[in-house]
């Protein structure tokens, strides 16, 4: 196979994914193999690749590409998600420019749109993720709204319900008044909002004085039904027991009392509004206050908002504050920074809201599932976020499961005409059971419930339905590869996903639902903001692989990506994975460029190749070790050295034959079995340029793929000749650094003399990489000699007739100067007693250190300026 001078990552890439797609090569089916399994994070359905995308999929690819090459059978399920809120907006979006309301339309008109915007735009996000060499089983595409995943949602609920654990009641939610539904505790966003703090008088009835109310929402009074006092507070004692009249509106309301109320908070006097407030609702089922809803779905007021009836609450705020000063029950307005409850989706202000929502009991439900994380049955890496986990799993709520959209899995709940409903997986079976309340009863009498569930509440089975393991639970594919291995998800949905999907796998499987959870960090940029789309800081990824290639772009990710650490990420890092892959382009072409021939294999070659095998195998140990702690970024970075530096830098340099001439051919052999090896420890990150490189080690038969060979194995290796050549390593640098001060080239021999005890037996590779002409023992320095120090051992070269001794001389003189100048200053530091006693011991042992040190450099400046004169 001809190789290029340059490498072109586009031809690759297309290339060989077109060919392991070709081969079925990421098709898994159950057989006798140990299974290894990891369903992706289901990116929404009309999405994009972000760089979160980029990550999260780039480290799911090399953990199932390591694990294929372990000989496991590796199965990557891929998939999207339906997106109930995200996609019903954009639908809408797109209809409102065609004219079109949503309103005007019925529930099947709108679906049809819905599914037409899906087919349309849906699964871009897949297609993109092969550009990333993403080796998901593609033929297990699944969507949360597909038929096996809905019948499985469907059946969930009637099963919950029946259950008794799905219940329908009214209850303050999280309105999102741009979307029009309700959502959870998790999809708000609580963001420091700097507003004002508005105080407004409430006259205290049948007397001239007033009660002063420190509000936020000055909007909501319409809604008041009490004011309420803390009991034990002195100065608001004379409102026990009286009524006040609501500002503007003139309803009178009772003053009650309780301690929930802040003393310190304004004034002590608290607005009741049950309607529109989590506390204040609570103070009113306490009380039995009435409750009046002042707002219709879209945050504008209603009829119950008197004279501000049709505009929007904010506007109602500003105009109200005027009509409140203009009427003189306005007594001040400070500014005040507060945090405010944000739609995470629309990022509109949400609205507290009593509504008839759908839920979920978790108490008991949830139980098995903080257990599994807190005993380790389930792990997460790292560790830091089991207490997040733990806090939320002790404190959590029942689940508001009902959505007021269309876009998603409606409801199977049927109302008959007398209010009773049943619950029902499909139509019919719901007639079948109304029937047996009224027999009389016709389907068209049946009204199924508009709402449709929450998107996670199909998501949070999909370990389980993406093998259609609740609709048929003992088929050969759950059975197999349920539970799944990793799980690989940000922080950010560990209580919408992860805590769900591990409920969900005790409740169906009776068992964990995958055994890792590795959370993934945030991709910020150089300044350390998230990047979003709203500040622009985000490079498009398809952009990036365009210019770096998918393994550099795949290099950089990982390079600063620890496990839930926020990564740094800047294009520089892309361009050191685009290096690296042309310094392993150009390795390969350099080794199989080599003229190979039956001749004897040089000394150099076999303390190479010894030395070679030894730090091949301790990097496949600790390469092993952590990917057991799913340290990524370190296993990446120690196979990165390992090939720049081991094996570029100092193997190549041992084996390379001189300028024109052949290889012996059983170091040939050795170079190309390494080459192999390195290829298949790069793989899992470097996909493209290893299956390209190792396609041209040798002729190949058709569907072979490195992507399916074993990865190194872990084997002895011999620590000391390790530690021998760390020393090598070290003469080497010595002498490089006496040529380089001395100006002497490369080319020109050298000898060098030992002062010492010095094992011989690597000795060939230090002359071959010093071009030496001999290493031979010595007793002492000889005139006109630069040594240096290895350990104990001094290392000395002859320059004699290479040294311009003049030039030297001036050099050595004006060192010795300095040192001495240092010295003074140390002696002069030490000489002085304050210093010596007040100083910590180890500031003093080290000024004593560089004493020490700086006595011993001029004495022997001092000496080879002797020996340089002598020579004169």
């Amino acid at each position: 196979m001809e190789i290029a001078s340059k490498y072109n990552p586009s031809e690759v890439e297309d290339k060989w994914y077109a060919y392991w797609m070709k081969h079925n090569l990421f098709h898994s089916e159950p057989d006798e193999r140990e299974p290894y399994t990891i369903v992706i994070p289901p990116p929404n359905v009309t999405g994009i690749l972000h760089m979160g995308h980029m990550l999260n999929n780039t480290i799911q690819d090399i953990l199932v590409r390591r694990a294929r090459m372990q000989g496991k059978n590796a199965c990557w399920v891929p998939g999207t998600d339906h997106a109930s809120i995200a996609t019903e907006a954009k639908v809408v979006n797109k209809l409102a420019k065609d004219g079109i309301k949503k309103n005007d339309l019925t529930r099947t008109e709108f679906l049809e749109h819905a599914w037409e915007w899906t087919h349309k735009h849906g699964g871009i996000i897949l297609e993109q993720l092969k550009k990333l060499g993403a080796s998901c089983d593609w033929d297990r595409t699944c969507f949360t709204m597909d038929e096996k995943r809905s019948e499985s949602v469907i059946k969930v609920f009637v099963d919950l319900y029946n259950k008794g654990l799905i219940y329908r009641g009214v209850r303050m939610v999280n309105w999102d008044p741009q979307a029009l539904t309700a959502l959870s505790d998790e999809e708000v966003v609580h963001k420091e909002h700097q507003g004002k703090l508005y105080y407004l008088r409430y006259k205290i009835e049948g007397e001239d004085g007033y009660a002063i109310v420190a509000t936020t929402r000055p909007e909501t009074i319409m809604g008041d039904t009490a004011m309420c006092i803390n009991p034990n507070d002195p100065k608001n004692q004379h409102l026990k027991g009286k009524r006040v009249i609501v500002p503007l509106i003139n309803r009178v309301i009772p003053v009650i009392e309780d301690d929930y109320v802040d003393i310190e908070f304004g004034t002590g006097c608290l607005k009741v509004t049950p309607a529109h407030d989590v506390n204040d609702y609570a103070l009113g089922q306490k009380y039995n206050l009435p409750s009046i809803d002042i707002f219709n779905d879209n945050g504008t007021l209603n009829d119950n908002g008197a004279q501000y009836a049709g505009i929007d609450r904010f506007e109602v705020r500003k105009q109200i504050e005027k009509d409140l000063a203009d009427a003189g029950l306005l007594d001040k307005v400070e500014a005040y920074a507060n945090k405010v409850g944000f739609s995470e989706r629309t990022d509109v202000p949400i609205e507290p809201k009593l509504s008839t929502q759908w839920f979920l009991k978790m108490e008991n439900l949830s139980r098995p599932a903080l257990d599994a994380v807190m005993n380790d049955t389930i792990q997460f890496v790292p560790e830091k976020f089991k207490n997040t986990y733990r806090h939320w799993m002790e404190n959590i709520r029942d689940w508001n499961i009902s959505r007021q959209l269309w876009w998603g899995h409606q409801i199977p709940a049927y109302y008959l005409p007398d209010g009773k409903l049943v619950v029902a997986e499909s139509a019919e079976k719901a007639l079948e059971e109304a029937q047996k309340l009224n027999p009389s009863l016709k389907a068209e009498d049946l009204r199924q419930d508009e709402d449709c569930l929450d998107t996670w509440f199909s998501s949070w089975l999909w370990p389980i339905s993406v093998f259609d393991g609740i609709n048929h639970p003992e088929n050969k594919d759950i059975q197999y590869y349920y539970p799944t291995n990793d799980l690989v998800t940000g922080p950010d949905i560990i209580f919408f996903w992860v805590a769900r999907m591990i409920v969900s796998g005790y409740e169906y499987r009776g068992e964990a639902c995958f055994k890792n959870v590795y959370f993934t960090g945030i991709v910020r940029d150089k300044l350390g903001r998230k990047m979003s789309k709203q500040l622009g800081n985000s490079p498009d990824p398809i952009e990036l692989m365009e210019k770096y290639g998918a393994d550099g772009v795949r290099m950089g990710l990982l390079l600063t990506a620890p496990a839930g650490n926020d990564i740094p990420f800047d294009d520089a890092l892309c361009e050191q994975g685009r290096n690296f892959n042309n310094k392993i382009w150009n390795a390969f072409r350099l080794v199989k460029g080599w003229e190979v021939a039956d001749i004897e294999q040089p000394e150099t070659a076999k303390i190479a190749i010894n030395w070679f095998d030894s730090i091949l195998a301790k990097t496949v140990a600790e390469m092993e070790d952590l990917f057991s702690k799913y340290r990524l970024s370190e296993a990446l970075m120690m196979v990165y050295k390992l090939f720049w530096d081991e094996f570029s830098s100092w193997y190549l340099e041992l084996v390379k034959p001189a300028y024109q001439q052949p290889i012996d051919r059983a170091t040939y052999e050795a170079t190309l079995s390494y080459f192999d090896a390195l290829l298949r420890l790069l793989h899992p990150f470097m996909p493209f340029i290893t299956e390209e490189l190792w396609q041209a080690l040798k002729e190949r038969g058709e569907g072979e793929s490195i992507m399916v060979t074993l990865q190194p194995q872990v084997k002895a290796y011999d620590g000391k000749l390790l530690g021998d050549f760390e020393v090598v390593k070290e003469i080497i640098a010595g002498v490089r650094t006496v040529r380089m001060q001395k100006n002497i080239p490369n080319k020109d021999e050298l000898q060098m003399h030992v002062l010492g005890v010095h094992d011989d037996a690597l000795d060939a590779a230090i002359a071959k990489m010093c071009n030496l002409s001999a290493i031979e023992k010595a007793t002492e320095k000889q005139p006109g000699d630069v040594s240096f120090r290895v350990g104990t051992i001094e290392f000395a070269i002859p320059l004699n007739e290479k040294l311009d001794v003049e030039a030297e001389l001036q050099k050595m003189e004006a060192e010795l100067v300095y040192q001495e100048g240092f010295l003074n200053s140390v002696v002069k530091k030490l000489s002085n007693e304050r210093f010596v006693q007040n100083a910590k011991p180890e500031i003093v042992e080290n000024e004593r250190k560089k004493q020490a040190d700086a006595e011993s450099k001029i004495a022997t400046l001092r000496e080879s300026i002797e020996a340089l004169k002598a020579q004169k």
